[in-house]
């Protein structure tokens, strides 16, 4: 009998430590759990692991594709802009000048992710990842960049479908602009005019990238790049006659009016006017909005304002 309950006793035992074995094992896998992993434009792999609930930017650029990816009620702090700023984060906290952004503004927010502008706010990543609080680093550059940010984005506040949707309904309206035009190979310069002077825009700026996915050649292609800014050229006149483009698109920082009226009279000169697109009136100034910080979820207006200039029946 005592052998028996003895068996017993140590088959209970033997139950309770699997179970408990069992039990730590879920309790582990449970604090393992992962919302979602996600490649930042630094390289580096970011692990969520819960879907966030207070989102700081350091760029507006983030703010619509946010909203678009059903994350506006995510986002507790932003920081100052005169343009792209959707009606919803008007009234957001502001964490400083997107040069400037305050770390303890930004710390004040209480954040668990921290969506960094690459090429302008990388030096918070260290401060902020040594408070515990998550950081990606995103670009916004291009149209490829743009996709790849919604797909981010959408994972990131778990509504893949919805960044899916809006990446398909880009791609059909840039497909329908290019479908409305010729597909003649027009030769192309892109100026830069701001109040300091003139340089060249590159297939890696915005006007040059609009100009590539139209399928027209930037005559400036292959220029040797400014030192500071590898999406521009040092602008030169006798280059630019050499080589003879036949549209010349005008990209601006300051006031439009000022600046047009300045390149409008500099263009008189002999010079000038024996380049064609001078010589027939093909100059072309582009709008500040969608032309000198990322359109971002609005590259289809951007392909379509280029396009529109030189075909006007273009979608």
């Amino acid at each position: 009998m005592k052998r028996q309950l003895c068996a017993v006793l140590a088959t209970v035992m033997v139950l309770a430590l699997l179970l408990t074995g069992c039990g730590s094992e879920q309790q582990k896998a449970a604090d393992q759990s992962t919302f979602v992993t996600v490649t930042d434009d630094l390289g580096r792999q970011v692990e969520l692991k819960a879907k966030p609930a207070r989102i700081v930017v350091t760029s507006a650029s983030f703010l619509e594709p946010l909203e678009a990816v059903g994350g506006a009620d995510l986002v507790v702090g932003r920081p100052d802009s005169k343009t792209k700023m959707p009606d919803y984060a008007k009234d957001i906290t502001s964490v400083g000048k997107v040069y400037q952004i305050d770390t303890e503004k930004v710390l004040s927010c209480q954040p668990d992710l921290v969506i960094i502008n690459k090429g302008m706010n990388e030096k918070l990543v260290e401060a902020l990842e040594g408070s515990g609080i998550k950081t990606l680093v995103l670009d916004m550059k291009s149209y490829e960049d743009v996709k790849r940010e919604v797909n981010t984005l959408a994972a990131v506040t778990g509504n893949k479908e919805k960044g899916e949707a809006l990446i398909k309904d880009m791609d059909e309206k840039i497909a329908a602009v290019k479908n409305s035009i010729p597909a003649d190979k027009r030769r192309v310069s892109i100026i830069h005019s701001t109040s300091q002077g003139l340089s060249v825009q590159l297939d890696g700026s915005i006007a040059g990238s609009v100009a590539k996915m139209l399928g027209w050649e930037n005559v400036a292609s292959g220029s040797k790049p400014l030192e500071k800014n590898p999406d521009a050229a040092p602008y030169s006149m006798e280059t630019l006659v050499e080589q003879n483009p036949e549209i010349i698109f005008v990209t601006s920082m300051g006031k439009l009016s000022a600046i047009k009226a300045s390149m409008e009279e500099t263009m008189q000169g002999p010079a000038w006017q024996s380049i064609p697109a001078v010589r027939d009136k093909k100059v072309y100034y582009l709008p500040q909005e969608l032309f000198l910080l990322s359109p971002g979820i609005h590259y289809p207006e951007a392909v379509a304002e280029m396009a529109k200039c030189v075909y006007p029946q273009a979608k």
